[in-house]
């Protein structure tokens, strides 16, 4: 599912809500979620899951092709983990505990 898919379902199921209305609500979450990562907080929606920022240090690669090491930079990637409500919900009901 895409974001406008994700905007026109909410819409379809909140008909007193206009669609702009609900993509600028959608917009502004996903801004919040990605300012507080850039500000290097944690954001955990309970039964969903929670967004972090891990760090991947710098280290020396090796080009696929060449075999030549590539010198690859310090990058801060998000990660996700999902809650266990949604992995159960996932599983059909059972938590396969590997929390």
């Amino acid at each position: 599912m895409i974001k406008s898919e994700l905007v026109q379902h909410i819409a379809e199921q909140n008909p007193h809500l206009y669609q702009r209305d609900v993509e600028n609500i959608v917009n502004a979450i996903l801004d919040e979620v990605t300012e507080a990562l850039m500000r290097g907080d944690r954001v955990e929606l309970r039964g969903f899951g929670a967004f972090s920022v891990k760090n991947r240090p710098a280290r020396v690669g090796r080009n696929p092709r060449t075999g030549q090491k590539v010198e690859v930079d310090e990058k801060f990637v998000p990660f996700f983990k999902t809650g266990k409500e949604m992995r159960i919900r996932l599983n059909d009901g059972v938590d396969h505990g590997d929390d």
